[in-house]
């Protein structure tokens, strides 16, 4: 095997790990993670997620936690500190939701 034949297949290989981690990654959180959430009064806020950073309900397209699609969608959510989502301002003017955008 070529030096370079080598490299290529490592590249691959470290490729596909990386793709194999990031689908295992992308599930929906747990119910130990929820309740945990839950238990310290946070709320889902809708439309303040980063992309790649929501926790959940990212909308079509998507399979849950961590698969938001661009910053700030509507139909993905974040948990926050409770009582504080509305307040949560985003670059564009417009303020978090209980409720999907």
């Amino acid at each position: 095997m070529s030096a370079r034949t080598a490299i290529t297949s490592m590249i691959l290989a470290s490729a596909l790990s990386s793709a194999l981690v990031s689908i295992a990654a992308a599930g929906p959180m747990s119910s130990a993670e929820v309740g945990a959430a839950k238990a310290a009064k946070k709320d889902k806020c809708f439309g303040v997620a980063l992309k790649g950073t929501n926790d959940c309900a990212a909308g079509p397209g998507t399979t849950c936690q961590g698969t938001s699609t661009k910053d700030f969608q509507g139909s993905s959510w974040k948990f926050v500190a409770g009582g504080t989502c509305t307040s949560i301002t985003t670059p564009d003017g417009k303020h978090g939701s209980l409720t999907p955008l």
